[in-house]
């Protein structure tokens, strides 16, 4: 019994009067007690890409973070945006909310992207808010919000609430010759590749950021790398990787969207030889530019390893949106319903995670910010959020929970209310259109999605916001690239049950949003 006595101080000895057992059960509830207040909460770090598909191959330059996160932890192989667009969709992460609740539409202005209201609204109740009240050390590096630093959303002297390191991208993904907003004070970048190349910057500024924390307090790092977002610019090291590599030619590249949305039945298929070169270059480059966002992740993961955070971390990487490169004949974009621009890659490391995890489970973007704060501690009945955590998916001896059978992906689309003047037999309403007058995005490309995916259903209905009303749907067990349009050969019960499911997720906020009957 006299190895109990280490560490109890002046009380080391056996209480008089007690019995033997039920001294030592007193001194064990006190020092699990005492114990409690002092443990340190969870660090956390979200790196979140810009534009990288999972269903292409956009995950294979990615040697050391595969290895570094998906193999030490989870990786979850059914990750969806709820909106597969930069602005709505990093808004979804920041606040947990479906697009119709938070209101950002789409990249500008004016689709409430970084605007005065969304300031005002969402951001206020953003996810680091709630972590900084927590006392959470926070750090921003990279690209926030599209319109973010413009002076008709407040500038650069606009810091979003709950960060107390802010290095934020003024605009859009860049590489070189850029604006930040540091803490509040703009800070010009050129194009010296020591000095301003973003994903490295990003990288060396969270390491000084590691090296000059608070040890007594918890940490978030939210990084934000442009890659691999045009305009494609690798870091030197990296410019011929990757010579030999094409866009896949298998599923749906190249095949016409002969039963699909006005827009997928638009392009020129089969692909003019200078599409195919363009999305081909455009393919390889973006696997160069992510090669230093690998690197990123094995410094950071040195760095927690050498400062002894790395047990006490969890490491989320994932990305805002997917994209494609000729599917459909569409050269190079996303905004689309179908897998290739709604699957996101997500792999997370962490305390409780055990290693070389490959989880079923449908995890949204939506599900990040509770997922953090769950974390964290916080209280998620106290939290206005429309996802869930997936704590319990990962790590199920910290938490029960349950998988949704079921979701939601919802878009607005853009379009210019002017011709395009190299697209004169278009008309108005459209937008990314390409040199050979195949556009990418209109206004009424806009639509709603219910996603089935459980044991028994693997399937997709989508009906759109247009003159036609028209309806998508697709058996993807059967189907997995969704080559066929089946509506008209499904059972008429099935139609019904799924427009009345989207229906309700259309309109639902918080709850009701996890209602799966």
């Amino acid at each position: 019994m006299a190895g109990l006595r280490i560490g109890s101080g002046a009380t080391g000895t056996r209480q008089r009067g007690l019995p033997a057992a039920l001294a030592v059960l007193t001194l064990l509830t006190c020092c699990v007690r005492c114990a409690e207040p002092r443990a340190k909460p969870s660090n956390i770090i979200l790196i979140l890409a810009d534009d990288q598909d999972v269903q292409l191959g956009g995950m294979t330059p990615m040697k050391k973070t595969k290895a570094l996160i998906g193999d030490a932890g989870a990786t979850f192989v059914n990750a969806f945006t709820v909106t597969p667009l930069c602005c709505p969709s990093r808004s979804s992460v920041l606040t947990g909310r479906y697009p119709h609740n938070h209101e950002v539409r789409n990249n500008s202005l004016s689709g409430n992207c970084s605007s005065l209201q969304w300031q005002k609204g969402p951001e206020a109740e953003a996810f680091p808010v709630y972590l900084n009240k927590l006392k959470y050390q926070t750090f921003f590096a990279g690209k926030y919000l599209n319109q973010y630093g413009k002076k008709e959303a407040g500038d650069v002297g606009h810091i979003p609430p709950g960060w107390d390191q802010w290095h934020a991208l003024v605009g859009n993904s860049q590489y070189y010759n850029y604006t930040l907003s540091v803490n509040a004070k703009e800070e010009k970048h050129g194009d010296s590749y020591e000095k301003d190349y973003l994903t490295d910057l990003i990288t060396n500024r969270s390491l000084n950021f590691l090296d000059n924390r608070s040890p007594q307090h918890p940490f978030f790092l939210m990084l934000s790398p442009p890659a691999p977002h045009s305009p494609w610019t690798a870091a030197p090291q990296y410019q011929k990787e990757f010579g030999d590599v094409k866009a896949p030619r298998d599923g749906s590249f190249d095949k016409p969207g002969k039963d699909k949305h006005w827009l997928l039945r638009q392009p020129i298929n089969p692909m003019p030889s200078k599409t195919l070169d363009y999305l081909d270059n455009a393919y390889r480059r973006r696997w160069q530019t992510l090669l230093s966002v690998d690197d990123m992740v094995e410094l950071l993961l040195k760095k927690l390893d050498s400062i002894k955070e790395l047990d006490n971390t969890y490491i989320f990487y994932t990305s805002d949106n997917g994209y494609h490169t000729g599917q459909f004949s569409l050269p190079i974009d996303k905004r689309q319903l179908y897998e290739f621009d709604i699957r996101v890659p997500l792999m997370v490391r962490g305390p409780g995670i055990k290693p070389n995890q490959t989880l079923q489970a449908p995890v949204l973007n939506i599900d990040l910010a509770p997922t953090i704060l769950d974390i964290s501690g916080v209280n998620l009945s106290t939290v206005n959020v429309d996802g869930q955590s997936f704590l319990s998916q990962m790590a199920p001896s910290l938490r029960n929970g349950t998988a949704r059978p079921f979701f939601l992906v919802e878009y607005t689309g853009e379009g210019h209310p002017t011709t395009d003047p190299a697209c004169p037999k278009l008309g108005p309403g459209l937008s990314q259109c390409f040199p050979d007058c195949v556009c990418e995005d209109a206004f009424n490309n806009t639509y709603a999605c219910v996603r089935t995916l459980d044991g028994q259903q693997n399937l997709q209905y989508c009906e759109f916001a247009d003159s036609e009303s028209f309806v998508e749907v697709y058996n993807l067990t059967s189907d997995p690239h969704q080559l066929e349009n089946i509506v008209k050969k499904v059972d008429p019960t099935i139609l019904q049950a799924m427009n009345q499911r989207l229906i309700k997720l259309q309109s639902c906020a918080g709850d009701s949003c996890r209602d799966t009957k």
